[in-house]
């Protein structure tokens, strides 16, 4: 078991993205670093950050942000803990949560739209990681 969030978390997700060949073929002409951004609530205490470089179909770079740490990144979806959690156990499809506000994203939407079947890939390899939730 991996804890969420973490940094080891990170490196798992960034191996089972690797792995993941309909994500490298949804991906293939994808360039850009996102940000996913883990808000405060009754379980997580401080906001914390997951950078992902993605670079045509594969993960160059995964980690988490030290505390107080920015990074400028081409995408931010953010949501709180909770939210993030209901997406990893597949209780909550990511697009639909983009739809309804319970994620938020910065960036390009239109691009991101562009590319659904890489970001439902993105979605449900973190199925692929035995996560721990706090």
């Amino acid at each position: 078991m991996v804890k969420f969030p973490s940094d080891d978390w990170a490196k798992a997700y960034m191996k089972a993205l690797n792995e993941n060949k309909a994500y490298e073929d949804a991906a293939l002409d994808w360039e850009g670093d996102f940000l996913f951004v883990l808000d405060p609530d009754d379980k997580l205490k401080q906001r914390t950050a997951i950078y992902l470089d993605l670079h045509h179909g594969k993960c160059r770079e995964a980690y988490v942000l030290k505390p107080g740490e920015e990074k400028k990144t081409s995408f931010v979806i953010e949501a709180p803990y909770s939210v993030w959690v209901r997406v990893i156990k597949k209780e909550l499809d990511a697009i639909r949560g983009l739809m309804t506000g319970k994620l938020k994203l910065k960036g390009d939407m239109a691009k991101v739209m562009r590319y659904t079947k890489a970001a439902q890939e993105m979605v449900n390899t973190t199925t692929a990681i035995q996560s721990e939730f706090l």
